[in-house]
């Protein structure tokens, strides 16, 4: 088979696909940098003083979104700053929803990609390099993410620096009786495949301890009406399929701490018992 060279543009200097024009090929269809399944939500979004926001992109079916900066040619400073400022003004607006800065530029060289490393981790941050390759039918766009985000490890990983707290705390301060009562249900389930699980309250989570050992491959956050309880598990297919076809109340998939974030009443811990027992049998074996 013949080798076909590909010719690659620099965008930056071409009169006819600018910016504007990359930036409304990327609103048109977000899924081509590759950041999963977004949609557009706002672009050339205004913030005082700041500038405006070249892309808001939002996760199709959970609380995800994306502050997306563009840059032709290499990165620099000015455009790194503009970056964390917009991630920093949206997420200080809206905090019930998880934040991460992108910045998409032709050429993310290694002195910045150095100093972005820096912020990452703290700052949820991706950097995506995109190469314009020339056709004889048009322009086409290659987008190589070049720095991910940093997946945040188990909570019982830096166990100590956790406030401790109390089963009365979550019954009168977070959440009820009843609702502390369904992670007696979900620790009873885990109990099936690992006989030592017990409930560890903590002051923003109950987690669990195996044979006396902080043991996080889920946590369990009682509300007023009801319960989260978030497993962590990488996302796929076939896992989305299962849970969507159980119709159990899924709020999201939390990209960042790679977790399915689920909302449970008694009713459906009792029905989906056979579904939940798989979902928290993974996530065990996984961390084992």
């Amino acid at each position: 088979m013949k080798h076909i060279k590909l010719k690659t543009i620099n965008l930056k200097n071409n009169p006819q696909y600018n910016e504007r024009w990359l930036q409304e090929i990327i609103a048109d269809d977000p899924s081509i940098i590759g950041i999963g399944d977004v949609v557009l939500k706002d672009k050339e979004r205004i913030h005082p003083g700041a500038g405006r926001l070249d892309l808001l992109l939002q996760d199709a079916d959970g609380y995800g979104r994306y502050e997306v900066e563009i840059q032709l040619g290499p990165t620099n400073e000015s455009h790194i700053i503009r970056t964390l400022e917009y991630w920093d003004v949206e997420k200080r607006k809206y905090p019930q929803y998880d934040h991460t800065a992108v910045l998409i530029a032709e050429n993310v060289n290694s002195r910045f990609l150095n100093v972005i490393s820096l912020f990452n981790g703290v700052i949820p941050i991706m950097a995506i390099q995109v190469t314009a390759i020339e056709t004889s039918d048009g322009i086409g766009l290659q987008f190589t993410k070049v720095l991910d985000t940093v997946r945040l490890g188990y909570l019982d990983e830096d166990e100590e620096v956790t406030e401790k707290t109390d089963r009365s705390y979550w019954e009168t301060k977070r959440g009820t009786k009843a609702t502390v009562a369904l992670a007696d249900a979900i620790v009873s389930i885990v109990s099936t495949f690992s006989p030592s699980a017990e409930l560890n309250y903590n002051k923003h989570y109950i987690g669990f301890t195996i044979e006396g050992r902080s043991f996080n491959f889920a946590i369990c956050k009682p509300q007023k009406n009801a319960m989260r309880l978030t497993i962590k598990l990488p996302q796929s297919d076939e896992t989305d399929r299962l849970i969507s076809e159980s119709d159990i109340d899924i709020l999201d998939y939390d990209k960042r701490w790679g977790a399915y974030k689920l909302k449970l009443s008694n009713a459906e811990i009792e029905s989906k018992k056979e579904i939940l027992t798989n979902l928290l049998k993974q996530s065990f074996e996984l961390r084992t």
